[in-house]
């Protein structure tokens, strides 16, 4: 039986999303919201809201999709969205699972696993194993992780048990699995992956790839649709090696297969087995609803389409409530917010889409993703594309809440992301909000980048440090304070200790992800004001320094 009414078992933008298409295929809808989530957009959005313990439940959801009577349970990307185990519940309890099935679900979140999936079907990997046969720099990775959490990147022996036992930490937190890989790290790579769509028929098809290069904290803040500057040749690889990897794991439903490129040559990365926060992109360039075609495939039905087929150029930015040199989340309050109207024109056949998951007079809080909105505009050539999006990002305003919008205003405007030239060391290499070059120099005049080489001495770096304390003027005392709203879960010093310049002194955990607040100067610790445990917010007093 097709699908009848649809449970979401997300919140947000993505829970908003899914709703959409919905109610265009006449099928209700059911929202779940947790206690601290219930003025949420998403709870006002659905048809029916069911309230739950907490969305990392699995048995809350079922119970929530049997008491409203949905037949089917759409996972969203996040929480459970890639938990093989929650999948073959919902299938347990008789409900259509819209996504991919608990094996290849399994298969693709193992991440060694799927290294060694892709390797047997012939699609390149980076080397992994122990450091001794890796070398440095590499990367430490959780084998369960995604979105950038239970990751460090690790560039001599001194840093390797520090990483590590942070990435446990935090990959143990953030997916209940500590598990630890090795694998090569590439100083400057590409980030490009390719959308598959697969049905319960055997067929596999890959409707085009994205470029995602632009990131920081290694989760993305800028993708588009097609990948710039690709070679038909390389284009066509990097589909048929997606296309590879997802037969051999029996892929159903939308997935995203990740890759990185060192100019032709390209290495797996991950599965990604959901929809993707940067879907928006591939939507615009080939009509399709991967939504849609996600609830057709849970149907039983076949692929309604057998071939990709651009039309123009699409870029998507994320909004989020967060500083813009720090990256680091921000509360508070949407005091007012204007956003472009959906499709709205911007210059010839140009339109602007915006998938928002919140509205005016709604609260940012810590608990969960601070992502305000998705911006994606779409016009028949690249710079028309990037002139929209910069036209749309100028008319947005958001009062209330500290966010990163001046930051996307400038990155639309890089001349290295006009041209198509960002790696994913862009923000390495290009301080936030720094100054644009007048004028980009040809091709051939620029000096060419090698991989596993010291990024070159540019503006420094985004430093949280320097952003997490606030030095008073009084005979050489120093007060540092919380950059953003977190969670203390590790006190680094005591009071009496003598400490060095930049060494941790607390750690705090905001989402799910470790943050070290460092000291700004040699000296000692005249007293530490809180305790393992606290919730602290931005601005906080954490420990009193001297010199």
């Amino acid at each position: 039986m097709p699908v009848a009414k649809l449970l979401v078992a997300n919140r947000g933008e993505i829970a908003v999303r899914v709703f959409r298409t919905c109610r265009e295929l006449g099928i209700e809808t059911v929202a779940v919201v947790a206690p601290d989530d219930a003025d949420s957009l998403h709870a006002r959005s659905a048809d029916q809201r069911v309230e739950i313990s907490s969305y990392l439940h699995a048995e809350e959801h079922i119970r929530a999709a049997k008491e409203s009577g949905a037949d089917a349970i759409h996972p969203g990307y996040g929480f459970l969205a890639e938990n093989g185990d929650f999948a073959e519940a919902v299938e347990a309890a008789g409900l259509t699972w819209v996504g991919p099935s608990p094996e290849a679900l399994r298969l693709g979140g193992d991440k060694l696993a799927a290294k060694r999936i892709a390797r047997e079907a012939g699609v390149p990997v980076l080397p992994d194993g122990t450091p001794q046969e890796i070398g440095f720099p590499l990367l430490v990775k959780a084998a369960a992780g995604g979105g950038g959490r239970g990751m460090r990147v690790v560039r001599s022996a001194a840093e390797l048990d520090e990483a590590l036992a942070a990435a446990e930490r935090e990959a143990e937190g953030a997916f209940g699995d500590g598990t630890l890989y090795c694998e090569r790290y590439l100083e400057r790579p590409r980030h490009v992956e390719v959308q598959l769509l697969a049905d319960a028929h055997g067929r596999v098809v890959a409707v085009g790839e994205r470029d995602c290069s632009v990131q920081r904290r290694h989760q993305k803040v800028l993708e588009e649709a097609p990948a710039p500057n690709l070679s038909p040749a390389l284009r066509s690889s990097l589909h048929e090696a997606a296309i590879a990897f997802g037969q051999a794991i029996g892929y159903r439903s939308a997935g995203t297969v990740e890759f990185v490129l060192d100019g032709d040559a390209f290495y797996f990365l991950e599965l990604n087995g959901r929809i993707q926060v940067e879907h928006p992109v591939t939507e615009a360039v080939t009509g399709l609803d991967l939504i849609a075609e996600q609830i057709r495939i849970a149907n039983g039905d076949a692929l309604a389409t057998d071939c990709y087929k651009a039309s123009g150029h699409a870029v998507e930015v994320r909004l989020y409530a967060e500083d813009s040199r720090s990256f680091l989340p921000q509360t508070g309050r949407l005091e007012a917010l204007t956003l472009p109207s959906n499709n709205m024109s911007q210059g010839r056949s140009a339109t602007v889409r915006v998938d928002a998951g919140v509205e005016e007079g709604d609260e940012v809080g810590l608990a969960y993703d601070p992502m305000i909105a998705k911006l994606i505009a779409h016009a028949p050539t690249r710079t028309e594309a990037f002139d929209a999006l910069a036209a749309a990002l100028a008319e947005t305003l958001v009062e209330g809440v500290t966010t990163n919008l001046p930051f996307l205003r400038w990155l639309v405007s890089h001349p290295a992301v006009r041209a198509g030239e960002a790696t994913t060391a862009f923000l390495t290499e290009h301080t936030p909000l720094s100054a644009l070059p007048l004028l980009r120099p040809p091709a051939a005049a620029r000096t060419p980048w090698r991989l596993n080489l010291p990024s070159p001495p540019l503006a420094a770096p985004p430093d949280i440090d320097d952003e997490s304390h606030r030095a008073s003027s009084a005979q050489g005392e120093s007060t540092v304070t919380a950059p953003m709203p977190g969670t203390v879960i590790r006190l680094e010093v005591a009071a009496g200790d003598t400490v060095r310049p930049r060494q941790p002194l607390v750690v705090l955990e905001a989402m799910k992800m470790e943050i070290p607040v460092s000291s700004p100067f040699e000296g000692t610790v005249k007293a530490v004001h809180v305790t393992d445990g606290d919730r602290v917010a931005g601005g906080t007093l954490l420990v009193e320094l001297e010199s």
